[in-house]
């Protein structure tokens, strides 16, 4: 894997943010929602800084990275759409609504679009059950998704 180059700006957000939570490891699992929020993922090098900055071991940041399914490694793109997977979801038919995301955009469960725009995922549960099933796409929730609501939902994007 290739180093990436941090832009220095957002360094110095990264090392502000870690000194407004006077650089506890306890507030791990804030620094690294608001590092995901400065650089849109934690790529190993946010993780090395964050642990540099906490005084904690790389090793132990990278568990809390990969064990919270919030956390992204990968970079998303500007539009990320989330599929839930939750039981209530998918005996609803979740399943077929990814696969619809998934044909229309080409793209696997996991991967961004070329264009950058969209990138799909699956998350276990969104809480909104009664909803099943459920679609994010950013902040915004879509309800009672079924596969032909897949290219509406897409197109409201694609202005």
């Amino acid at each position: 894997m290739a180093n990436i180059k941090l832009p220095a700006h957002k360094v110095e957000e990264l090392k502000e943010v870690c000194k407004q939570f006077d650089h506890q490891g306890s507030e791990l699992i804030n620094v690294l929602h608001a590092a995901q929020g400065l650089f849109g993922y934690l790529p190993a090098e946010v993780q090395e800084l964050v642990a540099n900055e906490l005084n904690l071991p790389l090793a132990h940041v990278y568990g809390v990275v990969t064990f919270y399914s919030f956390f992204s490694m990968t970079p998303k793109g500007e539009f990320p759409i989330s599929i839930c997977m939750g039981t209530a979801c998918y005996v609803r038919g979740a399943e077929k609504v990814l696969d619809e995301f998934k044909r229309l955009l080409n793209v696997k469960v996991g991967e961004t679009t070329p264009d950058g725009k969209y990138s799909v995922s699956c998350l276990r549960c969104v809480g909104a059950c009664g909803l099943a099933p459920v679609v994010t796409v950013g902040e915004k929730v879509y309800g009672r998704v079924t596969a032909d609501d897949v290219k509406g939902i897409i197109a409201e994007y694609n202005s």
